[in-house]
């Protein structure tokens, strides 16, 4: 059915749990993966790793999102298994719905496969929807796994 799924990871629980449903997907299918990462290009104005925060250059926080990316990619390939050989993407916008369209486009996927936060009443409007944000705004199919 499709041939090139974009699977957008974070390193959330959420998001590796789907990783078996995407990774039977693509067997069935045969179908290749891309996961992708999205980070904010923009360094924060404080760190707030510790009890005072430090300020940090460009280049530290692009440096750390690398490594940070690279972390979520080797785990999110762990969970899918050594059968799927997953290509990995590293995106870099402060809108992540946009982040993951622009991946879709660069992967030339036929699918976006999310999952979602099930965020409902009172937190979803607080919080938003980046799954829906990305359904409202592709022109590729969003499979969503809950």
């Amino acid at each position: 059915m499709f041939k090139h799924l974009l699977v957008p990871v974070d390193g959330s629980d959420v998001s590796k749990k789907s990783l078996k449903k995407v990774a039977e997907l693509a067997k069935a299918d045969g179908a290749a993966v891309t996961l992708v990462y999205v980070s904010d290009p923009m360094p924060p104005m404080v760190y707030s790793d510790s009890t005072m925060g430090y300020g940090i250059s460009a280049k530290e926080h692009k440096s750390a999102c690398e490594a940070y990316a690279k972390d979520v990619f080797k785990k999110a390939n762990t969970a899918l298994g050594v059968a799927i050989k997953a290509k990995a993407l590293h995106i870099g916008n402060a809108n992540l719905a946009e982040g993951i369209l622009d991946g879709a486009k660069k992967a030339k996927a036929d699918v976006i496969v999310m999952a979602s936060h099930k965020r409902t009443g009172l937190k979803g409007i607080l919080l938003g929807s980046e799954t829906h944000e990305v359904i409202v705004h592709s022109k590729l199919p969003v499979l969503v796994l809950g």
